[in-house]
């Protein structure tokens, strides 16, 4: 089975192209600036080829039909033509409570993502723009959503609900939903698969580590608990992000900076983080080089705060999961970060994590276990694969409703 998956944000559209049956895949690439001046697609070959195409893309459907041309022309594409695409499986950032796991896309499924657009009104709008174009362009084809909220919906009661009134709960189902669930749901099983043991008897913390990052607990193989919240915004310090906040600080700068909602939305959104305690970058890489390198106060001061939250996470979640087995770094920075994971683990001896020096600073985005021989917890590094996860469950999706019919 041939799979495109699509991952659509406000002025991008990013693509893979996926072989279900030999597990590979085949092309990935993304168009950039979509609906702004200057827009390209970028494509990368199973072989390694890039080819880089320049023109207008003035809205998501003209983008998908591009990335549909390139990918069944004769040049450049792995496609025959448009009857060789079985399915296509869509990244959506929020399921609320309605959705637990991935589902087909018909049109009362469509119509349930349109009304959780208040929820993640930066994504989901986004998001079904690719679902619609697909329709459009490819009418009939299988469609598959899998979002990034549905596997921390196994969280109990007292750990997603916020101590707000419970009417508003009700009323706006107010609650923690957490994100990046795709990505902690691959990085746990496959970790688990690495290190040859079952998920269900193991108590595991992944940090997905990113310019966004969130944490996860996890126990049997099911989320208890995760750091982002009702938003993306909530959790550990992050590129742009504030992380948590005492919310008196948010209306407290409103008042005396004279702030609309709008603009101190920007502020904790795409104004704070390690951008903003650093005046720096956003980029760890960057800020790394001006603390160590350049002896920047700034930066060394955000690099503590950014290891401190993490630490702060890691024991509040052992203590939730009552111990820990495995430790899981991914993400850019969790991937290919060895001084970021040192700094993590450094001085948690005592709470059975070790890791040895020589594994961390070997190969860059690569699996394998950091852990000293000696380590009662496991840690290991998994580059997450999102991408490949949406398009094993739109394949599961799929082939159960041809063998319904």
């Amino acid at each position: 089975m041939r799979i495109l998956v699509l991952n659509c944000g406000s002025s991008s559209i990013k693509y893979q192209l996926w072989n279900m049956a030999e597990s590979k895949c085949l092309a990935t690439g993304v168009a950039e600036k979509v609906g702004l001046k200057g827009s390209f697609i970028k494509l990368e070959k199973e072989n390694g080829q890039k080819v880089r195409f320049e023109g207008e893309i003035i809205d998501h459907q003209t983008g998908i039909e591009y990335i549909l041309g390139v990918l069944t022309s004769k040049k450049h594409g792995c496609l025959n033509s448009l009857e060789d695409l079985d399915a296509c499986g869509h990244r959506v950032a929020h399921g609320g409570e309605y959705f637990k796991g991935s589902t087909f896309l018909d049109n009362t499924a469509i119509e349930e993502i349109k009304k959780l657009c208040e929820l993640a009104p930066l994504h989901n709008p986004a998001n079904l723009k690719g679902i619609m174009a697909m329709k459009n362009l490819i009418p009939g084809i299988k469609q598959v959503a899998v979002f990034d909220t549905a596997f921390h919906q196994t969280m109990p009661e007292h750990a997603y609900m916020y101590a707000i009134p419970y009417s508003l709960y009700n009323k706006y189902k107010i609650r923690r939903y957490g994100f990046h669930g795709t990505s902690h749901s691959y990085i746990s099983k496959r970790a688990c698969e690495i290190l040859g043991t079952d998920i269900k008897k193991q108590k595991i913390i992944t940090c997905h580590l990113g310019n966004g990052a969130s944490m996860c607990a996890i126990d049997e193989g099911k989320s208890i608990d995760t750091s982002m919240g009702f938003t993306p915004v909530e959790g550990l310090i992050m590129g742009t992000r504030s992380g948590d906040l005492d919310i008196g600080v948010v209306s407290f700068i409103m008042e005396k900076e004279e702030l609309a909602l709008s603009s101190i939305n920007t502020v904790f959104n795409k104004q704070s983080g390690m951008l903003g305690v650093t005046g720096v970058s956003s980029d760890m890489r960057e800020i790394e080089d001006a603390a160590w390198e350049k002896g920047n106060e700034r930066a060394s001061l955000g690099l503590s705060m950014y290891f401190y939250r993490i630490k702060k996470y890691i024991g509040s979640y052992i203590a939730a999961l009552g111990g820990l087995d495995i430790l899981i770094f991914a993400g850019g920075i969790g991937e290919n970060g060895p001084e970021t994971r040192e700094e993590i683990c450094k001085n948690m001896e005592y709470l059975g994590i070790k890791i040895d020096k020589n594994k961390n600073d070997k190969l860059r985005g690569k699996e394998r276990v950091i852990s000293t021989d000696d380590s009662h917890v496991k840690v290991i590094v998994v580059p997450t694969n999102e991408e490949l996860v949406i398009a094993t469950d739109t394949e599961i999706i799929v082939s159960k409703l041809k063998k319904s019919k």
